[in-house]
């Protein structure tokens, strides 16, 4: 089962995740046929939107972290909520390219560009940060936009381990961020921890648990475990989310589709759920957008 570990080190010098998200991005694979290179890209950005959901407070809220890219996967985007619970979409699936130095080549894959943040709150508008992409590695680009967007020193390693069927072996990741209590001392032992540290895909692949892969991070310090998540995969579409997105297409558009198919078939980004609605339904939903 998929876990994520929230952190905190016990004189408040810093807060940590570490994290398996094995399962989660494997159903991302299966659901969208990802080739090896889109399932690193895709698996590392569902990984960090999944962790940074933590830090959502209430149920509704949500947070969406995008890659837009120049690289052939092209734009990634994920969306996850405050259970660690992510969907995605990769606008190409089917990318591979040739291993750099024995590894799955996700900063040409992804490109330059941008990271877009964006944290729903439940208020009229949306918190928006947006960073360029420093390496396309997803992880520098993750720590990248924490520093630069909420001042915030912090360590990401993100992974994603593709085994010779296709299917993910290992995926995961761990964050620590530094907190105002931080010294010079503390700052230097995570760097020699994060330095001896085998790669998250190392250490899940060799059959490590979170808890194990966070004392291997943490090493040298006291720390509180205050919560173990099950993060999954789970989309949130609906017929009435798609019945609404039909309408929004406005009535000239909807007596279009009515006259010239008189059906539509809608298909989920995020999960490849597919919803038909017939003639009868559309001239229900013309008539509720008729009456906006």
């Amino acid at each position: 089962m998929d876990s994520i570990l929230r952190i905190t080190e016990k004189n408040g010098a810093f807060r940590a995740f570490a994290a398996d998200t094995t399962e989660l991005v494997n159903k991302a694979v299966s659901i969208h046929g990802l080739s090896p290179t889109s399932a690193a890209a895709m698996g590392r950005t569902l990984t960090a939107a999944s962790i940074m959901g933590l830090d959502l407070k209430d149920e509704k809220e949500t947070v969406s972290v995008q890659i837009d890219g120049d690289g052939p996967v092209g734009a990634i985007v994920t969306v996850a909520d405050r259970r660690g619970d992510v969907r995605g979409y990769i606008e190409n699936p089917y990318v591979d390219l040739p291993l750099k130095n024995g590894k799955l080549d996700v900063s040409q894959a992804v490109g330059s560009g941008y990271l877009t943040v964006v944290r729903n709150l439940g208020m009229k508008e949306p918190y928006i940060g947006r960073v360029e992409l420093q390496t396309g590695e997803i992880a520098e680009d993750i720590a990248y936009y924490f520093m630069n967007s909420q001042q915030t020193p912090s360590v990401v390693a993100l992974g994603v381990l593709v085994d010779i069927d296709y299917t993910v072996k290992a995926a995961g990741g761990y964050m620590i961020q530094l907190l105002p209590g931080a010294n010079e001392d503390v700052i230097s032992k995570i760097e020699a921890n994060v330095y001896t540290l085998q790669s998250v895909t190392e250490m899940l692949s060799a059959g490590m648990d979170v808890q194990r892969m966070a004392r291997e991070l943490l090493l040298g310090f006291e720390f509180d475990i205050h919560e173990v998540i099950a993060p999954e995969y789970k989309c949130n579409c609906s017929m009435r989310r798609m019945e609404k997105a039909l309408i929004s297409l406005g009535r000239d558009e909807l007596e279009k589709i009515i006259e010239e198919d008189g059906k539509a078939e809608l298909c989920c980004h995020f999960c490849k759920k597919k919803y038909m609605f017939d003639k009868v339904q559309l001239k229900t939903l013309l008539e509720s957008a008729k009456g906006k």
